[in-house]
């Protein structure tokens, strides 16, 4: 079974994300993953490098579970700065696409007051499914 996306009868298609994704198969999930490289070393105190990083090592830990971007059902982002975060949509967008592709899973997207690594501007958990 493929993973379906989920969207109401009569609501705008989200830009970005689903609404919802229905899926079987086996689960991988992914810890909370932020802009440092495998030597747990930040390289940029830029959001979007951070970002950028971040998606990349949710993409590492995927694949160390047999699992792609194709696979994704969900994801939450933990952001430290919404202001941020809003003004430089389109440059997410693109380093999303770059290092995940058109997957476009359910998601959501908090603010928090910090993350435990200082630096960090960015967190993001994951959810995939392979489907059987």
């Amino acid at each position: 079974m493929k993973n379906t996306l989920l969207q109401p009868e009569g609501w705008v298609t989200p830009k970005g994300y689903a609404n919802g994704v229905a899926a079987r198969g086996t689960m991988v999930f992914t810890g909370g993953q932020i802009g440092w490289n495998a030597q747990q070393q930040f390289e940029s105190d830029d959001f979007i490098d951070q970002t950028r990083q971040t998606l990349l090592n949710v993409r590492a830990v995927l694949e160390a579970g047999g699992a792609g971007p194709e696979h994704l059902v969900r994801l939450t982002w933990y952001v430290t700065d919404r202001n941020e975060y809003n003004s430089r949509l389109k440059e997410l967008g693109a380093v999303y696409r770059e290092v995940l592709g058109k997957n476009f899973p359910a998601m959501a997207c908090v603010q928090v007051a910090g993350l435990m690594e200082e630096r960090a501007k960015i967190e993001i958990e994951a959810t995939a499914v392979i489907p059987d």
